[in-house]
């Protein structure tokens, strides 16, 4: 039947693209790392180093998950076409939709697997720092900040990335003010720098007796989390230290006790927190790590010779600025105003499926197409 036969020929367009794709994710690679890893950790006294045998695994899983993704994908290639040749010879047009659905799902996957060989930047491969903060709109935008908040970690679920909250300021009635998040997983940054920048939303508030359309505002900051590095040093006078109770929305983020530390970069005002741990050193620790990675991203983004040269300057959280908008109301629209990819489907999209706009940014940064110019073309 014709249907199934334009069907194959689309399926079957993919396969060089399939086969490519095994050299590109350096799958020979991948498996002989694998068994390497694998032999270390058989070995005598693994544990002994828990750091470094924790590394190895983690290591070990990302390697595995990344083969498994690819044979999986195979596979469905091989499934979908048997599908189609099962139909045609049965001339079962009742298995047409399955086929094409299945078709769509391996696309989407080939592209999105093609997408992750671009990620070859410097601090790609790291765990991600995600800041969020509200912006304009008061108890509006802090609860849209905790939508946020809860979006990301919910995209991180679904990628089988581990998060860790490390500081969060509950908003006044609802929301949060500011919050920070780890997420620790290979490639972390290197798929959540995309969502850096300034998220709108628009929709009728539920704070609002009057069922107004509100326009609120959160700002979300994407940082690699860098590893200690002795070159840098950050004369102590540049740095003063605040201690202040942890505090989490109904006890459940954070630990509450008096061992949170929040420290000031003087020369550029940027602050940075954790409240994660049990003692104040602990936290100094993690705190001075985030401020270390935030400025080198800086110092890399400036092009700047030292941290020194690094002058603070942040974008205003409001209109103006944003890099997507979330509409709610009158219509439903998910917007980047940056590769104009868009989707109505808010629900998903709120539950953490992100990679479409993940997806459509990394496509446009490696052709260059990306627009930074369009930012309020929707109300």
């Amino acid at each position: 039947m014709i249907q199934f036969e334009e069907l194959k020929l689309a399926v079957e367009a993919l396969n060089p693209d399939i086969k490519g794709l095994s050299e590109s994710l350096g799958l020979k690679a991948c498996l002989s790392e694998i068994e390497q890893l694998e032999y270390k950790a058989a070995e005598p006294g693994f544990w002994d180093d828990t750091e470094k045998s924790t590394k190895i695994l983690q290591r070990t899983g990302f390697l595995k998950n990344k083969v498994e993704r690819y044979n999986n994908l195979v596979s469905a290639y091989e499934d979908t076409l048997a599908l189609i040749e099962l139909g045609n010879e049965e001339e079962d047009l009742s298995l047409l939709d399955e086929a094409k659905e299945e078709y769509k799902k391996i696309k989407d996957d080939l592209e999105s697997q093609i997408l992750s060989t671009l990620l070859t930047g410097e601090y790609d491969k790291n765990n991600a720092i995600l800041t969020f903060h509200a912006g304009s709109g008061g108890t509006e935008a802090q609860d849209w900040a905790e939508m946020l908040y809860r979006m990301y970690g919910r995209w991180a679920e679904r990628h089988n990335f581990k998060v860790k909250t490390i500081d969060y300021l509950d908003g006044d009635v609802a929301g949060l003010k500011s919050a920070v998040i780890l997420v620790e997983g290979e490639n972390a940054y290197g798929y959540l720098k995309s969502e850096h920048g300034v998220h709108r939303l628009v929709r009728v508030s539920p704070f609002d007796s009057s069922n107004r359309r509100h326009t609120s505002f959160a700002s979300l900051e994407v940082m690699p989390e860098i590893e200690k590095d002795t070159k840098i040093t950050i004369p102590d006078e540049d740095i003063k230290m605040d201690v202040y109770r942890s505090s989490g929305a109904g006890g459940q983020k954070v630990n509450k006790t008096s061992s949170a530390v929040r420290l000031t970069h003087i020369p550029t005002g940027i602050v940075v927190a954790s409240q994660i741990e049990r003692n104040q050193f602990q936290n100094r620790e993690i705190a001075m790590q985030m401020l270390i990675s935030r400025l080198v991203k800086i110092k890399e983004k400036e092009h700047l010779d030292k941290i020194e040269d690094i002058k603070g300057v942040q974008k205003e959280i409001a209109w103006g600025s944003q890099i997507r908008s979330y509409v709610f109301m009158p219509y439903t629209l998910v917007k980047d105003h940056r590769t104009k990819y868009e989707t109505a489907n808010i629900p998903a999209v709120m539950d953490g499926d992100s990679d479409g706009f993940i997806n459509a940014y990394l496509k446009a940064e490696s052709l260059g197409t990306l627009d930074n110019s369009d930012t309020s073309d929707i109300d």
